[in-house]
């Protein structure tokens, strides 16, 4: 059930969707492809730079494989000569041409939504004058060319730099990055254009969701960095937002933050000291992936990591670059996630939002929002997690980026999953997300493995709450349950499913295994909802009976650990999977099989409190404090009992769990069995 940092669709774009034409009757919004769509956000082939041989009729290959309208004279020195005019040519004119008109859009209507006039843009077009950095990218941007434009703009006969034209990730460095001088002041590389031209280009392929193209420029505006420490601190930024396989390390970024801190040192400036807070926020974080020292990069393990995020979070200034404070608050967030309490990680994601707002980027936009919908979930905030999800959806459809729309359908069969509605969530699990992950994977867009176990623990949870965990060792998802088993949480979702499937014995084995490693799991994260699992293994063996032996050994741990997350919050499993429960819930089956059905009653009664917002969630509670009730005893306890069992065999009647129906009706059939 881990995220991350997750029969498919025939090659190429062909039933990729155009952002701009969306068919809003179908779930993921696949459409055919548009002829006057130059690519789609998951397209497999890129537009290469400079080229504009099919930008419009009557072109033909120019000088360096760029394109020059028929007619035109072209020069040694990629110009024409049209009537004694001398014409810039450079390609970009002619594809901004053709992506206007492929718009619907009017030379007077573009050139409103840019800032200048009709018959400068005529001209831009025509190739009789030549457009500027900061025109490019407003006409990338209002084209949605994701890039295109910026890329076949022509570079800057000098150093000027233009204005960043919104405050994007990214752009901050369009008009600031520098490289320090011997003297201690700084100058502008010599290669500065070329490297914001790069820079500009992965920041919009990353915003559109496509990481092997943004991986591309980004290295490239590395290596062409060279001798320049803070221009290469930028791309090795870049580089490091790209998603990671989950609970392992990547060693080869760990080396570049590494060496790009080490550049810096002794450089003074305040724009180096914000670089430099950056690469440790980033290192922090990918120190903290490794779910255990086996996965970590030598003794650089995640606690490692969250000491360090820690130590950087100390040190952001209040008032600095909001750039530079939503890259560390994102980061750091991450890097923390399993070493602070679910509280203290949600103010951290408000100060992000707050920053991100401010900061107006895209990328901080989506990663703030997504921070505030987990934290909110997991502090069984259900209804403002609603809210923070409709401002996500909207987020994605802005961004079209491939990304965003895996993490908002995930996000929806989450909440599709906890509100019962089991049949929306089964077409996303088994059919459409099939469809996403074979077109990321192609892409290599993200790693495999970030999509397929989000989707393995979504259809894990659907199974358990629909009754049919032994379809799990009927199909490959067993097995790919067990490949993942470096991750307690899935060697706990398995013995759940060996107890739930009637191998109660191999169950028991497997949870006595797990409870053997409970003290290397961190304080908080993805501890709480394999924690949650084990409590549910417990409870399966508690009601079958006989296993107290085991039962006496495990309990104590399991208790002190949970003990901190008693009260309104809800195990989230991956980032985010699957809503497993409410933490008091599993505090009180705990409880009550350690012979302390009272305490398990007070436990029910705050898990009451966020499980009112799923039927399917308070049909267990009801299963679980009739049961507590039983054991309690005295007058009117059977009534009781009987009552609450009835409230949970008809919830588990009207949303098909039938494995929880046919231990409520158990219970009713044997009147002071509990």
């Amino acid at each position: 059930m881990e995220h991350v940092e997750h029969g498919g669709v025939g090659a190429g774009c062909a039933a990729v969707e155009c952002p701009r034409h969306i068919d809003r009757s179908t779930r993921l919004g696949f459409v055919r492809r548009h002829d006057q769509c130059a690519r789609s956000p998951m397209g497999r082939a890129p537009v290469p730079v400079g080229s504009g041989t099919d930008s419009f009729p009557g072109h033909r290959a120019g000088p360096e494989g760029l394109g020059v309208a028929s007619g035109y004279l072209a020069t040694p020195r990629g110009r024409s000569v049209v009537g004694g005019t001398i014409i810039e040519y450079d390609g970009f004119g002619a594809e901004l041409r053709r992506r206007r008109i492929a718009a619907g859009m009017s030379l007077s209507e573009l050139a409103g939504k840019v800032y200048c006039s009709r018959s400068f843009l005529s001209r831009v077009e025509n190739g009789r004058r030549r457009a500027s950095l900061e025109l490019a990218q407003l006409c990338d941007e209002v084209l949605g060319a994701k890039g295109a434009l910026v890329g076949l703009a022509p570079l800057p006969g000098s150093d000027a730099v233009p204005k960043a034209v919104r405050g994007g990730a990214g752009e901050r460095v369009a008009g600031a990055v520098k490289s320090p001088e011997r003297d201690g002041r700084s100058a502008a590389g010599p290669d500065r254009a070329e490297f914001r031209r790069l820079l500009r280009r992965g920041d919009l392929s990353h915003t559109a969701g496509e990481m092997r193209e943004a991986e591309r420029h980004y290295t490239a505006a590395y290596r062409g960095a060279e001798g320049d420490p803070r221009a290469q601190a930028e791309a090795v930024i870049r580089m490091a937002r790209r998603w990671s396989d989950p609970g392992q390390v990547d060693r080869e970024l760990l080396q570049s933050l590494r060496g790009c801190l080490a550049a810096l040192d002794g450089d003074g400036g305040a724009e180096a000291a914000g670089l430099r807070l950056r690469l440790e926020a980033h290192l922090a974080k990918k120190m903290a992936l490794a779910v255990s020292q086996d996965t970590a990069a030598g003794l650089a393990g995640p606690a490692e990591g969250a000491r360090l995020a820690e130590d950087t979070l100390r040190r952001l200034p209040d008032d600095g670059d909001d750039e530079v404070r939503c890259e560390v608050l994102t980061e750091c967030r991450w890097a923390r996630y399993d070493f602070m309490p679910a509280p203290e990680s949600l103010t951290l994601s408000e100060r992000l939002r707050e920053a991100a707002a401010r900061h107006d980027s895209p990328y901080f936009r989506g990663e703030a929002l997504m921070a505030v919908a987990i934290d909110q979930l997991r502090n069984g905030r259900i209804f403002s997690a609603l809210a923070t999800a409709n401002q996500y959806r909207k987020h994605a459809a802005d961004t079209h980026s491939a990304l965003a729309l895996w993490q908002r359908h995930t996000l929806d069969a989450l909440l599709d999953l906890w509100h019962g509605r089991f049949d929306a969530a089964a077409e996303w699990i088994f059919v459409e997300s099939l469809k996403f992950i074979e077109l990321l994977r192609a892409d290599y867009a993200v790693p495999a493995d970030n999509l397929t176990q989000t989707r393995l623990g979504q259809a894990y949870w659907l199974l358990r709450q629909q009754g049919r965990l032994a379809e799990l060792f009927t199909s490959d998802l067993a097995g790919d349950v067990e490949r993942h088993a470096y991750f307690p949480v899935w060697r706990a979702g398995l013995a759940l499913a060996l107890c739930e499937t009637g191998q109660d014995a191999e169950g028991a084995d497997l949870l006595l295994g797990c409870v053997a490693d409970v003290d290397r799991f961190p304080p908080s994260g993805w501890a709480v909802p394999a924690l949650v699992l084990l409590a549910e293994v417990c409870a399966a063996l508690d009601l079958q009976g006989g296993f107290d032996t085991e039962l006496a050994q495990v309990l104590p741990v399991l208790r002190a650990r949970l003990a901190p997350h008693d009260g309104e919050q809800i195990a989230l499993g991956g980032w985010p999977s699957v809503l497993v429960g409410p933490t008091a819930r599993a505090c009180g089956v705990l409880a009550l099989a350690a012979g302390e059905p009272e305490t398990a009653l007070e436990h029910f009664r705050r898990a009451a409190i966020p499980a009112r917002s799923s039927q399917p969630e308070l049909a267990r509670l009801r299963l679980a404090q009739a049961r507590a009730v039983r054991r309690v005893g005295g007058p009117g306890s059977e009534p009781n009992a009987v009552r609450l069992l009835r409230e949970a065999s008809r919830g588990a009647e009207t949303y098909g769990m039938t494995w929880l129906g046919a231990q409520s009706e158990g219970l009713l059939g044997a009147p002071g069995r509990g």
